[in-house]
């Protein structure tokens, strides 16, 4: 018989429920970024493409005299908005270290191994056809999962996959998130300039500071941000690993022990219940409740819980408008052979379902890990398939990658599209047909597993 969340204890309900809504949030995400791709590539192939390019095309100034700043709002889009988005991810790679799926070797091996084998097996796939050629420096572009069309996809199976394999998912998301934020760092830049370099450095030692002073401004981490983007933009990095870096330094734990703050409650309430009907309660005495619960909320949490719906929402909507609108024309059967093209699909579709399934099938035979949920293997092949929906990092690599080579990037868009468009629809038809096999069904045995 299944067990209600309300019998849970209070902890472990504080560790699923933001769980289970970050799942609804990314599968409901995941459907608005599809309608966003989807209109995208509709305006660029319409009779009012030429709007689209404008649009993307027009130029801001912000600033005055010498000190003005030009950009496109492509450009906004990509080095501007998409900072908040590594901001949010920073943060959720944090809390998954800190105190959530990752935060021991043991919960980590698993999802590391899959990772690792979806991350090396497609950029493998993708030089076979580039290596040599103009195209080769987008070797990393089939490399990243796309966690919202991954979720969206899990969630309309309604069931028939494992919770623990969707937590499994989860994680090997976050570390393809770490493997992608790695290679933008080191691979995508523009020449290190050291001076800036080391004013960056600075920056995050006062941050780290902070950190341990348990500063809950998000006013003063604003500041700190904007100051570390501009400072990443001049040392060469691509500035949105300036987010993903903020993220990292926000406080992740509460400021004092749960156990701790619960036993101060516990007192002091006690004490109020205990008053008689005539002795009121004074409005210092409830502020003082309030004020201990909110000693229990980490900094990050109260950050993503208000970031996250403008990304999930927001940014990566506008993102897939700005960056999946590509006009069709005069394209051929030839073209579909260009090596950027079938390096990009088949990685993503190939690469990602091979390296994924692959390696955890090697961690488990060693003995490394256990099946999650007691899923079965063709369970584990369906959402290893679905690794290859690749979408916004992969279109963020590649428009990093071929910047200045606008052929080669309508080319990898396609690619990025069709891998993703038919993984999904590869991996949804396995799931969809295979009969479920779920060994628990409570929400603290499917978590446990």
């Amino acid at each position: 018989m299944r067990k209600s969340t309300a019998a849970l204890p209070p902890i472990f309900t504080a560790v699923v429920d933001p769980l289970l809504a970050f799942l609804r949030m990314e599968a409901t995400s995941g459907i608005l970024l599809f309608v966003a791709a989807v209109a995208a590539l509709g305006w660029a192939n319409s009779p009012w493409a030429d709007t689209y390019t404008a649009l993307l095309a027009r130029e801001f100034v912000v600033g005055f005299g010498g000190a003005q700043v030009h950009f496109t709002l492509a450009q906004f889009v990509n080095d501007g908005l998409m900072s908040i988005f590594f901001f949010v991810v920073g943060m959720e790679i944090k809390r998954e270290l800190v105190v959530g799926e990752l935060n021991s070797p043991a919960k980590a091996l698993l999802p590391a191994a899959a990772a690792a084998g979806g991350m090396v097996i497609p950029a493998g796939i993708y030089l076979l056809f580039c290596a040599g050629t103009e195209g080769a420096k987008g070797w990393a572009i089939p490399m990243a999962t796309d966690i919202a069309f991954c979720i969206g996809c899990l969630t309309l199976l309604k069931g028939r996959v494992p919770r623990p394999l969707i937590v499994f998912v989860t994680a090997l998301a976050i570390f393809d998130d770490m493997g992608g934020i790695l290679v933008i760092a080191l691979f995508y830049g523009h020449g290190l300039q050291p001076l800036w370099l080391l004013a960056a450095g600075g920056l995050l030692v006062l941050l780290a500071l902070l950190n341990r002073l348990h500063l809950r401004s998000g006013l003063v981490y604003a500041v700190a941000g904007a100051l570390l983007w501009y400072f990443i933009h001049h040392a060469g990095i691509h500035a949105t690993i300036a987010g993903v870096l903020l993220g990292l330094m926000i406080p992740a734990r509460g400021l004092r022990p749960v156990r701790e703050v619960l036993e101060a409650l516990k007192v002091h309430s006690e004490g109020l219940v205990r008053r008689t009907p005539e002795e009121s309660i004074a409005n210092e005495e409830l502020l003082r409740i309030e004020e201990q619960i909110e000693d229990l909320e980490p900094p990050l949490n109260r950050f993503v819980h208000a970031l996250h719906p403008w990304v999930a929402f927001g940014i990566m909507p506008v993102f897939a408008l700005t960056n999946a609108g590509l006009s069709l024309s005069g394209m051929s059967l030839d073209s579909l052979t260009h090596p950027v093209l079938l390096g990009s699909a088949l990685g993503l579709f190939v690469g990602k379902q091979l390296g994924v399934f692959l390696f955890t099938l090697v961690a488990l035979r060693a003995g490394l890990s256990s099946m999650p949920g007691n899923a079965s293997f063709s369970q584990l092949y369906g959402v290893s398939a679905l690794t290859g929906i690749g979408f916004t990092v992969a279109l963020f690599i590649a428009n990093l990658a071929f910047t200045a080579e606008p052929a080669l990037l309508g080319q990898a868009k396609i690619g990025i599209l069709l891998g993703s468009l038919v993984s999904g629809v590869a991996g949804y038809g396995l799931l969809r047909v295979l009969k479920p096999r779920v060994a628990a069904t409570s929400p603290v045995a499917g978590l446990q597993a």
